[in-house]
């Protein structure tokens, strides 16, 4: 019976030639390979390849001898790296849960805690799976319960196996302590009984291990048996997991080659199979064949989507530490456009010492956007952006490390590190708040915060129409498609950057990006409102600007809010909104370093008086590069304080509202955390 299934299965895969027309799965076992020919005997379009492991079907994929896979964001984290570049492409969906979540199971009474694992037996998905090994190791050396000085010292498995006094952690080293409690070959496949979630709780369960470190979405046998262990040492039912986890992880992914045309192939082939047992793995002896069996749903992901950003920084943090990937003594700060990487590098230069080398070291994004996928993917580590971007660089897991202060003396009240979003229009156009619909209009840009997610927040309140090109008759809104009403109105630079019209492009290069750029915008006559910060105009008239605004005064100018006007310094009581100041972004495991190196840098150059050439707050080829030029000083965020404690509650509300309209994102959210896509699946 044997010889005569092998003969079936090598004479599938020869009649399953690869075409142009199918769609290669590359199966890692021999059931997986029996569903999958019984899939694409409903499917034609559907092959089948076999391959030993994970890591030989990522190597075909590669190669052109198979087209897909479903990995862990281990696998998908490896599959990612510069050698393989494949991309996660369909993201598996649990019904309600968009997550899952890193558990520890242990059996009721055996009476120890998480912070007594040390010398008891464990029982892991496989090495180098998420929940099974990465987040559960990890989380040990980031209690420093279990010793490892780096890679140059030794294996990491070495420091675990001292650790545990024996393990089954199939794809370890055959013949290992990681291996003794394995029933099978100890590898990363079928082929041991111990393999997978349910191989690990099985562990358990035969009484060989104490622990098993698996997800919340596996069939619990006699439930009540069994208990998980929270990291502050106390115990909770299975039940409890969204309280009692050692992480939440992204959900499984399919991986392919960076080709949008083969992915969108690749979810056809898929879509009509849910309901023919795509996500069932009954009658083939083992569970989560191809997909996981708790898979409800598939999701085409955005074609922008890479390991890095889908995984998301505090995911990638737990690898880094994994790898003792430690940062440079050099902070990598991320610039967008000409002008801000001319004054990088500059800071870069005067950021040298003989001890330890340059502090500052600059990379160079397209757009905020590319910058925060930079400092995701550890291209870069921070860079200064504003309410709104930090509000989308929070739900891609980056944490804001240090906020401008814009009051001298204030350093120590982190309350006031706060500024008004305004309206302003020339003193004698008649306009008001309430008669803006129908005319011009000028933004720092889109997703800004005072520029354009508080006044579209409160259109979009009052109209709930998402179609803003319909309120304003034209507009500069950098970042905005460019072909749209909302760019009409924008100068451009006059000359190609990167082989292109910089026209509406969201950096120095357009003459009417940011605060002073909105500003000029309606000062040069394009748009009849300015939407900028309380103190855009006194920093750009009477005689304190450049040369475009060389004949402004405050006095001709004034701000318009919801149910009144009022003189230009009159902010406090005619504004848009109290918003949140800007502040560095970076990954969790950077931020001790970068506020480090940002309080010695503001040392040396933070004062508008240092001796230096070099000043971090002071801007001379434009406005506001790097840092807001009305800063005084960056204070530390207290590290406790989420994304959402910082911005606040009635900034958060606005962003939700905002958020409704997916046309009005510009393409962060769903570039960067695509599996919790509002429209799609819900953001946690």
């Amino acid at each position: 019976m044997h010889i005569f299934l092998v003969s079936a299965f090598l004479g599938y895969l020869v009649q399953a030639a690869p075409s142009d027309l199918k769609i290669r799965w590359c199966l890692k076992s021999d059931q997986e390979l029996r569903k999958c020919i019984y899939l694409a005997s409903k499917a034609p379009q559907l092959a089948c390849v076999k391959r030993d492991g994970s890591e030989e079907c990522i190597r075909a994929i590669k190669e052109g001898e198979a087209d897909a896979i479903t990995l862990d964001g281990g696998d998908i984290y490896r599959a990612g790296l510069t050698n393989y570049d494949l991309h996660p492409i369909i993201a598996e969906a649990y019904g309600e849960e968009t997550c899952y979540y890193a558990v520890a199971v242990v059996k009721k009474g055996t009476g120890f805690s998480f912070t007594e694992l040390r010398g008891k037996k464990s029982c892991h998905t496989g090495l180098g799976k998420s929940a099974g090994w990465n987040i559960p190791i990890g989380t040990l050396l980031s209690k420093g319960w279990i010793r490892w000085a780096g890679i140059e010292d030794r294996p990491l498995e070495e420091a675990v196996m001292e650790f545990f006094s024996a393990s089954c952690v199939p794809g370890a080293p055959k013949g290992s302590k990681l291996c003794q409690l394995c029933k099978g070959d100890c590898s990363r496949s079928h082929k041991e009984p111990y393999y997978d979630y349910d191989g690990a709780f099985q562990c358990l369960k035969d009484g060989v291990g104490d622990v098993a470190f698996l997800k919340h979405l596996i069939c619990y046998f006699e439930k009540v048996k069994y208990e998980l262990l929270c990291k502050d040492g106390t115990r909770k039912s299975l039940d409890d997991y969204k309280t009692c986890h050692l992480a939440k992880l992204p959900a499984h992914a399919v991986v392919s080659r960076k080709d949008p045309e083969l992915a969108h192939r690749i979810f056809q082939v898929l879509t009509p199979l849910k309901d023919l047992g795509l996500f069932s793995s009954e009658g083939y002896s083992v569970k989560n064949l191809m997909f996981t069996d708790s898979t409800k749903n598939l999701v085409l992901l955005p074609k922008a989507t890479d390991s890095f950003l889908y995984l998301g920084a505090e995911y990638m943090a737990t690898i880094f530490a994994l790898k003792k990937d430690n940062a440079s003594p050099a902070i990598n700060w991320c610039a967008v456009g000409h002008a801000e990487t001319a004054k990088c590098d500059k800071w870069s230069i005067n950021s040298f010492d003989e001890k330890n080398g340059f502090r500052i070291e600059c990379i160079s994004g397209q757009s905020i956007e590319d910058c925060i996928g930079k400092i995701m993917r550890k291209e870069a580590d921070a860079m200064a952006v504003d309410g709104g971007q930090v509000y989308i660089a929070g739900k891609c897991g980056l944490v804001p490390a240090m906020v401008e202060q814009y009051d001298e003396g204030e350093e120590h009240n982190f309350d006031v590190s706060a500024y008004y979003a305004v309206a302003v229009v020339h003193k004698d156009s008649g306009l008001t708040w309430e008669s803006l619909k129908g005319r011009t209009s000028c933004h720092t840009a889109v997703g800004r915060t005072a520029g354009w997610n508080i006044p579209m927040g409160l259109i979009h309140q009052e109209t709930r129409d998402c179609d803003f090109s319909k309120y304003f008759n034209e507009s500069c809104a950098p970042g905005a498609d460019p072909k749209s009403s909302l760019c009409a109105l924008c100068a451009g630079s006059g000359k190609l950057v990167g082989g292109k019209e910089a026209k509406c492009k969201a950096s120095s290069d357009e003459l009417y990006y940011g605060y002073a750029g909105a500003l000029r915008c309606m000062v040069e006559g394009k748009g009849e409102v300015a939407f900028v910060k309380h103190t855009t105009v006194q920093e750009n008239a009477d005689g304190k600007g450049p040369q475009w605004a060389s004949g402004l005064k405050s006095a001709d100018f004034k701000l318009i809010c919801p149910g009144g006007s009022a003189e230009i310094s009159s902010y406090s009581t005619c504004h848009l909104a109290v918003v949140p100041a800007h502040a560095i972004v970076t990954r969790p495991e950077m931020r001790t370093e970068v506020v480090s190196v940002l309080k010695e840098q503001q040392a040396k150059f933070g004062g508008s008086s240092n001796d230096f050439s070099f000043k971090m707050f002071q801007s001379e080829d434009g406005r506001n590069l790097l840092f807001k030029d009305s800063t005084k000083c960056l204070q530390e965020v207290p590290p406790t304080k989420s994304f959402k404690e910082f911005l606040g509650e009635s900034y958060v509300a606005i962003m939700d509202s905002l958020h409704e309209c997916t046309g009005s994102i510009s393409a962060y959210k769903k570039t960067f955390r695509p599996h919790l896509a509002t429209n799609i699946l819900g953001i946690n």
